[in-house]
């Protein structure tokens, strides 16, 4: 039976699992290390492992924009950007996508969202990924960015970034971290900690990433009409106390027939890039049609 190298590729880890293509919910973990800093270190690693174990397909998630079998844009490892996989492991068939369009396959195809045809991930983690499931298949948009919430603005008088959206500056796991620094906490973890005590001013500080998140999420609501809206990454630990906030906010932006959307978490936490990995590479390049 053929055999998928799944490779979830971040900025700072490469972590890789096997699994029959036939069976890719059932991926097993074979290893985690640093990212490679090079080109010719990531060839080399692939090639590697596939001879190893075996593996004739490669499922891959990037922290970054793809298209086909090319690495369009991965801000954190430039050595990807404009790189063919398929010319760089000529002998393997590949599917190749963006980490939070492939951790929704995940959840769409045997997790949290199994059984839906609409669904939105949001996934906040160090920054905020997010991902849509529309006519049951994953939105890619032509540069591989679609749906990209993090960079979501309700605010008139922000000056813009170009590395960071206006979201994840209000409410990505980094944002907790300065807000809960700020606020006398430690840090993202210390605020949420403090707030799940229900300390008053760790509640005011959560308020205003809160409200963004929901706003940001009301927005997508009226455009998309999912039936649900699945959190992931680790800030999704924080769930108990954030939704609830979230929720609040969100509402308040929506027409009545809207504001009952599921608000649930993913199946697969940290696993989930790494699942649906497994699962494009089982697929090959149409992963996007969730079956």
């Amino acid at each position: 039976m053929s055999k998928v190298l799944a490779i979830d590729l971040g900025g700072t880890q490469l972590r890789a699992g096997i699994c029959d293509a036939a069976a890719p919910a059932g991926v097993v973990h074979i290893g985690a290390w640093p990212a490679p800093q090079w080109l010719d270190g990531f060839r080399d690693k692939i090639t590697g492992l596939t001879r190893e174990h075996g593996a004739e397909r490669l499922g891959i998630s990037v922290p970054g924009t793809a298209r086909g079998t090319r690495c369009l844009w991965i801000p954190n490892l430039p050595w990807l950007d404009d790189v063919d996989l398929q010319e760089l492991f000529p002998g393997l068939a590949i599917g190749l996508g963006q980490d939070a369009q492939l951790a929704l396959l995940a959840e769409a195809s045997a997790g949290a969202a199994k059984g839906l045809s609409d669904a939105i991930l949001v996934a906040i983690g160090t920054g905020i990924g997010s991902a849509v499931l529309s006519g049951s298949r994953i939105v890619r948009g032509g540069q591989g960015a679609a749906c990209s919430f993090g960079w979501a603005c309700a605010d008139l008088d922000d000056d813009g970034d170009d590395r960071d959206g206006w979201l994840e500056r209000q409410a990505s796991g980094r944002a907790l971290a300065a807000i809960g620094e700020k606020a006398g906490f430690g840090d993202g973890r210390g605020l949420v900690a403090a707030a799940r005590a229900a300390n008053a001013d760790a509640l005011g500080a959560l308020a205003r990433p809160a409200q963004a998140l929901g706003v940001s999420l009301a927005t997508a609501v009226a455009l998309l009409d999912p039936q649900a809206v699945i959190f992931a990454g680790g800030v999704a630990e924080a769930a108990d106390v954030l939704v609830p906030m979230v929720r609040t906010a969100m509402e308040r932006q929506l027409p009545p027939h809207l504001q009952d959307v599921r608000i649930e978490m993913g199946d697969f936490g940290k696993d989930a890039s790494l699942v649906g990995a497994a699962f494009a590479g089982a697929r090959g390049q149409q992963w996007d049609e969730v079956r």
